[in-house]
């Protein structure tokens, strides 16, 4: 697909093939490791559940607020644990940075800034913000009622889509920029308001609609608050959004790891470090991010395989991507991605059809899933447990 963003040297978007549409190609030779690109999203936001789960995180660029310490102490249910080498925390709250009308919290004064400038002029909701009764308060109210815990995607991603466009100085051209993203037919945007939403979407998705339209009408953007326009925007969104993390707690990590230490110090902060990660596990699972989606104008633009040569990482502890080499990357050679998380990658070629199906609504033909096409069509060991646990409790 065509793209706004400016296309960094060493790659290029061009036609992959009739199936895939466009990809992102390597114009010179890439080694593993290399960073290909780092890039910014045109929009992104926190999950409503992780917020409400008191993740604090910056709103614009979604950078944990919370120091390691008391990101730690938090998911641990520990309040007496005291990280070691506090100067390895990134966190500096005496540059945090509150909007003065509605007091959302920034990381920074140029975040702040850059929201207010983007969209926040049109989403800010004042004082009313803590009342609960404003009518973005009560979209979001509605959205966790209707897509629990994990989220996929955000209704406030499409909010802060709407106010890019009413804010923008050429509405047609931010209007264009997001047509942009991969679209799909309608029966297949119904597939994805299933997988999202659940058996009765159409219902659910007139509410979040009419909530919408209630905040964010405007003429500019008419066209995404009728019924059907609502689910085409909606269906880009949970097409092309792609999930962010942001943790304090890693920062610190990788920062230790730079430290200059005596072997003893070394092995006492290794095993102190194993045994946090331990305790977070035991309390908080797999939830140590604060977690948001974004949509990115050149990673949309990478096509998938269950043998990526390229993988996705968010180094600098916010929004922003950087996709580097998993492997060698010649001149030429087409840029893949895995749209898979790491433990379905390994999972049989029918549990990834499956997953790849529901959710992106294509069939992969990689090298991988070719080579393994007279498999049995069974589910991974790991899908069999879990069916026989969900039927057992049935």
């Amino acid at each position: 697909m065509a793209v706004s963003a400016a296309v960094p040297a060493g790659v290029e978007i061009r036609q992959a093939d009739v199936r895939k549409g466009k990809g992102l190609f390597a114009t010179t030779s890439f080694r593993e490791g290399d960073v290909i690109l780092t890039e910014t999203p045109l929009v992104s936001a926190q999950f409503c559940w992780n917020e409400l789960y008191k993740y604090k995180a910056c709103e614009f660029c979604l950078r944990s607020l919370e120091t390691a310490e008391e990101m730690s102490q938090r998911l641990t249910e520990n309040p007496a644990l005291t990280l070691p080498h506090p100067e390895c925390c990134a966190v500096d709250p005496s540059v945090f940075s509150l909007c003065p009308q509605c007091q959302v919290l920034y990381c920074s004064e140029a975040c702040r800034t850059e929201a207010w400038n983007r969209y926040h002029r049109v989403l800010c909701m004042g004082p009313s913000r803590t009342d609960g009764k404003h009518p973005l308060l009560q979209l979001q109210e509605t959205w966790r009622n209707i897509h629990y815990p994990p989220e996929t995607s955000s209704i406030m991603l499409l909010v802060k889509m709407a106010a890019m466009v009413r804010q923008s100085p050429d509405p047609k051209r931010m209007v264009d920029r997001f047509s942009k993203f991969v679209h799909t037919t309608v029966n297949e945007e119904e597939e994805i308001m299933h997988k999202l939403l659940g058996k009765e979407f159409q219902g659910q998705l007139e509410v979040l609609r009419s909530l919408a339209a209630e905040c964010l009408y405007h003429e500019d953007i008419q066209q995404w608050l009728t019924p059907e326009g609502f689910q085409s925007v909606f269906a880009l969104i949970g097409t092309n959004g792609q999930g962010i993390g942001s943790s304090s707690i890693s920062k610190w990590v990788k920062n230790c790891e730079s430290l200059v230490l005596s072997s003893e110090e070394k092995e006492q902060l290794d095993a102190f470090i194993d045994q946090l990660y331990i305790d977070l596990d035991q309390v908080s699972g797999a939830f140590l991010n604060c977690e948001g989606s974004g949509l990115y104008e050149l990673q949309s633009a990478c096509n998938h395989s269950c043998v990526p040569n390229a993988e996705i990482s968010f180094l600098h502890g916010n929004h922003t991507l950087t996709l580097s080499c998993a492997r060698d990357i010649e001149q030429g050679e087409e840029i893949f991605i895995s749209y898979l998380d790491e433990c379905d990658v390994d999972r049989s070629r029918h549990s990834r059809q499956k997953i790849l199906r529901e959710n992106y609504l294509f069939i992969c033909t990689c090298p991988k899933c070719l080579e393994q096409a007279g498999d049995i069509d069974e589910t991974s060991e790991e899908e069999m447990s879990e069916g026989e646990e969900g039927d057992m409790g049935d």
